[in-house]
Parts: C-alpha cells; sequence; structure tokens
C-alpha cells in the first residue's frame, strides 16, 4: 500500500484499477503496494475508458509516496501486450510505446530473465506461507514470455490450493461506486477543504492541465492526493498490464481457481476516509514537495529496489523517502499506521485463517507491506513461523 514515499504516491493510490486499491501504503509507496482502487478513481474522476483507467491506475500504483496502498488489477480489463493501452487522462501524454517488441535489441532476440522481486517462504511447522511483494505496475521485461516468474515462484504456485490478493477480484469489481460516493462531492469541495497556501501549490502543479484541475476540485484531499500522484507515476513508462497480480493470475488461473481477499472492500476503504482532515491534508502536501521528475525518478528508483528483492532494503528506501517528505511527522506517522501498520496486521490475521498444515497459500500483496519491523515478514515471524528468502 514498496512501497514507502516512492511506492506511495500514485505507487500508493492508482496502480491497478481503482482510487480504492491506491490505498496502499501511502501513495507513491502506496501505489505500488496497492493501487487497486485508484484505477477506479481515475476513470469516475476523469472520463477515462475501462482501459485507459486501469493505465493510470497502475501506473499510479508505482507512485513511491505511496506506496502501500492496496493494489489490484481490474478485472475484465486485460490489454493486450501488443499493443499496451495509452493513458488519455486530460493533458497528459504518455511515453511513446516502444516500437520493438520485449526482449529485442537492433542486434535481434535476447534471453531476458524474470525480475528476481521479494519472495519468501514462512514455515511453521508443517503450515507453509509463501510471501510475494508485489507492483501493481511494471516494464514487458520484468516477466518474459517464456517464464514471467522464477522457478521457486511458479513451484510455489502451483503448490498452493489457494491466492491470496488484497481485495479478491470480486470486490474489485464494485470498487468503482464506493469510491465515487466517498471521494467525490457534487460540488466544488476542494479548495474549501484546504490551506489557502496549499491549494494555490495545487492550481500551480496543474496549471497547464486545466481537465484535471477542474475534476479535482470535486474530490476529497485523500483522492486528490491520489490523482496528482497518479499523473507523476504515468510518466514513469510502466504499464497496469505488467503489474504483479495481473500476470500472477495469468499464470495461476491455467491450473487453479481460488483467488481471496486479505481484506474486504469496506476495509480497504476506511483505511482513507477515515482518515482526519488533517491527515488528508497531510497526505496531498506530501505529494506537492518534490517536482514530478523527482517523483518520476522515485518511482523508478522503487521499480529497481522491487527487481533486485529485498523486502528489508525496500522497507528501508521507503522510510528514508517518508521522513522527507513529511510536512509534519506525527501525522504522517498517524497516516503510515492506518494505511500500512494497520493493514499489514490484517493481512497476517487473516493469512493464518487460510493457512492450514499441509495446504500452503500463495500470498500476493504490495512489496512495501512485507519489509520492516513493522512489517508482514517480521509479524509472521512474531507468530512462530520461520521466514527464509524463496
Amino acid at each position: 500500500m514498496p512501497d514507502a514515499v516512492a511506492a506511495r504516491r500514485l505507487t500508493r493510490r492508482l496502480r491497478d484499477g481503482g482510487c480504492g486499491a491506491a490505498f496502499s501504503r501511502r501513495w507513491r509507496a502506496r501505489a505500488l503496494n496497492g493501487a487497486a482502487l485508484v484505477g477506479v478513481c481515475v476513470a469516475l474522476c476523469l472520463g477515462s475508458a475501462p482501459a485507459e483507467l486501469a493505465y493510470a491506475a497502475g501506473a499510479a500504483a508505482t507512485a513511491p509516496a505511496q506506496a502501500g496502498r492496496p493494489a489490484v488489477p481490474v478485472p475484465g480489463v486485460q490489454p493486450s501486450p501488443a499493443q499496451p493501452p495509452r493513458a488519455s487522462v486530460p493533458g497528459f501524454n504518455p511515453p511513446p510505446a516502444s516500437s520493438a517488441p520485449p526482449g529485442t535489441t537492433a542486434s535481434g532476440p535476447v534471453r531476458t530473465q524474470p525480475a528476481r522481486m521479494p519472495f519468501y517462504v514462512a514455515t511453521r511447522g508443517t503450515t507453509t506461507i509463501y510471501v510475494l511483494g508485489t507492483l501493481h505496475v511494471g516494464d514487458p521485461a520484468d516477466y518474459p514470455a517464456a517464464q514471467p516468474f522464477r522457478a521457486p515462484i511458479l513451484a510455489a504456485l502451483a503448490a498452493s490450493p489457494t491466492l491470496a490478493l488484497e481485495l479478491s477480484p470480486d470486490e474489485l469489481l464494485i470498487s468503482q461506486d464506493d469510491v465515487s460516493k466517498y471521494g467525490v462531492c457534487k460540488r466544488d469541495c476542494l479548495p474549501g477543504s484546504l490551506p489557502e497556501p496549499l491549494w494555490h501549490k495545487l492550481a500551480l502543479r496543474l496549471r497547464g492541465n486545466p481537465a484535471a484541475l477542474d475534476a479535482i476540485k470535486k474530490m476529497r484531499p485523500w483522492l486528490a492526493s491520489l490523482v496528482v500522484e497518479t499523473y507523476d507515476s504515468l510518466s514513469a513508462g510502466l504499464q497496469t498490464e505488467y503489474g504483479t497480480e495481473a500476470q500472477l493470475q495469468n499464470v495461476y488461473l491455467k491450473t487453479r481457481g481460488k483467488i481471496v481477499g486479505l481484506e474486504t472492500l469496506p476495509q480497504q476503504m476506511r483505511a482513507f476516509t477515515g482518515l482526519s482532515l488533517a491527515q488528508q491534508r497531510e497526505m496531498l502536501a506530501q505529494d506537492l514537495v518534490q517536482t514530478p521528475a523527482q517523483n518520476v525518478a522515485d518511482v523508478r528508483a522503487l521499480h529497481r529496489l522491487w527487481r533486485v528483492g529485498d523486502a528489508d532494503a525496500i522497507a528501508a528506501w521507503q522510510a528514508a523517502k517518508s521522513e522527507n517528505l513529511a510536512r509534519d511527522q506525527r501525522i504522517s506517522d498517524s497516516i503510515d499506521n492506518r494505511i500500512v501498520y494497520e493493514r499489514n496486521r490484517r493481512f497476517v490475521s487473516r493469512m493464518l485463517q487460510i493457512a492450514a498444515p499441509n495446504k500452503p497459500v500463495f500470498v500476493a500483496i504490495g512489496a512495501l507491506h512485507l519489509g520492516g519491523p513493522k512489517g508482514v515478514l517480521q509479524l509472521l515471524r512474531q507468530r512462530g513461523f520461520v521466514v527464509e528468502p524463496g
């Protein structure tokens, strides 16, 4: 909900399919971690078509500022890898699609290896939980067609009767109505919800995009924060259809079919709608600390760390980014607690309900949720599990 700050941005909010999903850590880091609802938000607020919305959501999910937000692909939206959707959010022109097929160079085809990704095996007696840290957006090179995941990850998927994501596909289908209900006003409510200097700063950021500025005026501050992060994240060139959850389902559904959620849609929504006005203002203020170019650089840095696959390194990077972006450290910490750490505890409780002796569970959640002293891996250790890299 990774990725902390970079993941938090859109990575926090928009990544894979809905405004609500954008809830994972804080947006940039949040987006990379959980942007399932952000895509829905973009579609609702900016009028994008479903495929375009999914793309925007995916990009947001990789935003470093709020990477801890939930991120789940939008069911039914399966863009062709050969022709990735080009987002048409107002005022945004995404990087042009490459003319060369993935995995090729000027001299011909090359053999690519799948990203390492943060992947861990937690065991307690005969109970096994496989934990994969996801990004809600990605690059075609992350998932080579011949072998989209490393052999240990594929073996774990094959051995698991259950695949657990942050939200179940069924819950994601109904997320758009809730995002609209709780994140969008009937009137221009945002200017009056923000201190005048913060509103002027936001208006200045969107001065070249009048359509987006007009739409964002009707959003609650938490949703506006996700949208700002999404615009920055889209420019990083990552694609929603190459988000980890979508790729996992492509592999898993060929042989199995039981996919469950670790939290319900109302639980995920409350992580954001329950934020105080001060917390929402802090979120939005953090999104405007850096320039769009700096935010894009954070998204790419988080993507590189995710490819390496060290959850604790990702957590440390996110913590440093979060501290740098915080305007009020106390309020910022309270946001992380609600959006990331409370959800981590809920994830682990749900994992233990699903897991059973000799019936492994494969869990895929935003990478920023895994590492650090309050991360999912440490919580599993506290429950008596031995956790090792897979």
